[in-house]
């Protein structure tokens, strides 16, 4: 079976500039993939296009890709010595400063392949935890990045030395790599002991606003998608914020929550998070869980889907891959079809047709942000019950009620006679427990 080897392929997800001061001499990157048996060659081109969008993110520059299709990757270098000499090569005459592959490699492999290309070798898992470094901008979200990138290079310390001295600058070079991944085993126990204990708070905390949330009966939604599906466009329509958006992958880590008036001037939280991604490193999704059980515990999610995207159906998968490993699956979902600008008609009604919890929209141009409104409104008033309720509009108490009831009910009536309000509404069945001594169905 033979490789394909291209120099001087850059798409153009590798011409994308990061927002921000860019790097001096961005590194110039080649990329490994390998087709096993059990996949088709297009399925490892695409995750090789993906790849040079990760490379991008990276700040790096893409001069090579290499697609090798083996029944099982070589235990020592991953690619058979034959073609890890023409991988050699290749970075030689394409001047690479560093080498990705597309596939988790072992410590050996790693050591292996190094010694071979005499060059950087990162994985994907490492590319990708690279990135959430670059991006995380809030303390919390530090922490979870370096609790990920320790737990995975911990296995990965033994017989490392070599690797480690080489640490310095560039992609897979930030955050903890720098000053904390050359001590021993004990002292790198002893920090990820000591970032689970903060982020354990983090949790608690997370949990006692939940708790204030769900008694002040506001409902939450939350936002989830492939990484740019648009999900921040979006947040940002829904709530007139001005959240950081780019074409760039995973812009968004650190979460977003802001408020949200509904058609039906009721309230509701709406939150923005990290985007998903085939493959997502399991560090990563354990050492975000704290962040990802805000997730679980939604009262609906938006699945924020790029309806043009030719690869729309996999990373529709692998984001309901995500939901269930966080413990979401059980939770209500609509299906936001976005940059619906970007396709036919006869499209958006093929995909709305086979979905009616669904709405096509284009969060960039506003279209389709009332619909999708209304949409939410109706899917969270769906445990309403008509409820008439008589206050004393004497009481400062009965006052207070009221003006809870507007916020969280849809009236229907309101009649005054002297100190005497009766008030017709649909009102939340979670809050409904405030007014249950006044309460007669309508």
């Amino acid at each position: 079976m033979g490789a394909r080897v291209k120099i001087g392929a850059v798409s153009s997800a590798n011409r994308r500039l990061v927002r921000g001061a860019p790097l001096p001499s961005p590194e110039r990157a080649a990329l490994v993939g390998l087709v096993s048996r059990r996949m088709r060659r297009t399925d490892g081109e695409r995750s090789l296009e993906e790849l040079a969008g990760l490379a991008a993110a990276a700040g790096g520059t893409v001069v090579l890709r290499m697609l090798q299709e083996r029944n099982t990757p070589d235990p020592v270098t991953f690619l058979g010595r034959g073609k890890i000499e023409a991988l050699a090569a290749a970075c030689g005459a394409a001047s690479a400063d560093l080498v990705v592959f597309d596939n988790e490699l072992t410590p050996a492999q790693l050591r292996h392949i190094e010694e071979e290309v005499e060059r950087k070798v990162l994985d994907r898992t490492q590319l990708i935890l690279d990135i959430f470094t670059r991006r995380a901008r809030t303390r919390e979200g530090k922490w979870q990045v370096e609790l990920a990138q320790l737990q995975y290079l911990l296995p990965r310390l033994t017989g490392a030395g070599a690797a480690l001295s080489r640490l310095g600058g560039g992609i897979g070079t930030r955050g903890p790599g720098e000053t904390k991944l050359e001590t021993d085993r004990r002292r790198v126990r002893q920090r990820i002991h000591s970032l689970q204990h903060e982020i354990d708070q983090i949790r608690q905390r997370r949990r006692s606003l939940r708790g204030r949330r769900q008694k002040a009966a506001v409902p939450t939604v939350v936002l989830v998608g492939y990484t740019n599906a648009g999900k921040t466009t979006l947040f940002n329509q829904l709530t007139r914020e001005h959240a950081e958006t780019s074409d760039a992958l995973f812009v968004t880590l650190d979460p977003l929550v802001r408020q949200v008036r509904l058609p039906d001037r009721r309230q509701l939280l709406v939150s923005d998070t990290v985007g998903f991604i085939e493959r997502l490193p399991h560090t990563l999704v354990a050492a975000f869980r704290a962040t990802l059980e805000e997730v679980a515990e939604a009262d609906l999610i938006l699945h924020v889907i790029d309806a043009a995207d030719p690869e729309r159906e996999c990373h529709i998968a692998a984001v309901l891959r995500v939901l269930d490993d966080v413990g979401a699956s059980d939770v209500p979902m609509l299906d936001v079809f976005n940059k619906c600008d970007k396709i036919s008609k006869i499209e958006r009604t093929r995909l709305l047709s086979g979905d009616r919890a669904a709405v096509c929209m284009s969060a960039l141009f506003g279209e389709g942000r009332e619909a999708l409104l209304e949409l939410v409104a109706s899917r969270l008033a769906l445990d309403t019950r008509r409820v008439r309720l008589e206050f004393d509009s004497r009481s400062e108490a009965d006052r207070d009620r009221i003006a809870r009831l507007y916020r969280h009910a849809k009236v229907v009536s309101h009649v005054a006679v002297d100190h005497k309000v009766s008030i017709e509404a649909d009102v939340p069945r979670r809050v409904l427990g405030r007014f249950d001594a006044s309460a007669t169905d309508a």
